[in-house]
């Protein structure tokens, strides 16, 4: 049986933070808490522990999962192109619950899945995801649930699910916020929103929208002002994992919308 660590001590969480840091430097799967759900987690750049997760999870490559990080600065190395939209949204909700979909770093020797050539990538409010990310660095996190079964917001809930196919459970407590992060793609000059969930879509837009380096105008008229994409519904996030449409049709493929439009995270 996958041990579980006590991490609301601060005894349980020293000994959970360094046993599985040194799992999932080796290729382990550890469930962690976060501020939106329970999450799956593997290292980002250890191709064979990114299938393990979606293994683990009954999920395909085409749905792969977005990226947490401890620190604002590993954006740059990870996604480029980032606009400056993209950093205001960054400087004003992160850590939080904001996913962004970015271009990534096309030299980055990972595999994620089927990406497109992008990455969805978070900065979790929690302290103890945020304790194990600064110790192994960017993780590959999902939700920690099998696809189309309800999200987890307690440790047993995700050991229900996952069991044996996770090596460490990190107990952090029930989980307070329950709604999945909201997830915008970056990847354009203008966001569009492809998950609404815990940060106001409309409110995300709008300061995006003070933000946006729009083309210089070819003719006369002056340039008319956007305040960012149309939202893709009104619908509340989705209560499994499964994919929610985009509003545009051509949307690149994401590296989820777990964090993304099909994952809870």
């Amino acid at each position: 049986m996958s041990p579980v660590f006590d991490c609301t001590t601060p005894e349980g969480r020293q000994d959970g933070i360094a046993k599985a840091t040194a799992g999932v430097r080796q290729g382990d799967l550890v469930v962690l808490p976060t501020d939106t759900l329970y999450g799956i987690g593997a290292d980002a750049f250890s191709p064979d522990a990114v299938q393990r997760l979606l293994d683990a999870k009954g999920r395909g490559r085409e749905m792969p999962p977005p990226v947490l990080v401890a620190d604002v600065r590993t954006i740059d190395g990870l996604a480029t192109d980032v606009p400056a939209y993209a950093r205001v949204l960054i400087e004003r909700y992160w850590p939080g619950p904001l996913t962004l979909v970015l271009k990534a770093q096309p030299s980055l020797m990972w595999d994620l899945g089927d990406t497109g050539g992008t990455v969805a990538v978070r900065m979790p409010d929690h302290e103890v995801a945020l304790a194990l990310l600064t110790e192994v660095g960017p993780m590959a996190v999902s939700s920690a649930n099998r696809t189309g079964h309800p999200a987890s917001r307690t440790v047993i809930d995700a050991a229900t699910q996952l069991g044996a196919s996770v090596e460490f459970y990190l107990d952090g407590g029930p989980v307070t916020g329950g709604l999945p992060s909201t997830i915008v793609d970056c990847t354009r000059p203008e966001p569009t929103i492809l998950r609404r969930g815990a940060i106001d879509a409309d409110e995300i837009l709008a300061l995006a929208g003070e933000h946006l380096e729009l083309p210089t105008p070819t003719s006369d008229e002056p340039a008319a002002v956007s305040h960012g994409s149309t939202p893709a519904s009104d619908e509340s996030p989705p209560a499994t994992d499964e994919p929610t449409p985009t509003s545009a049709s051509d949307a690149p493929a994401a590296a989820p919308a777990t964090e993304e439009s099909s994952n809870h995270e």
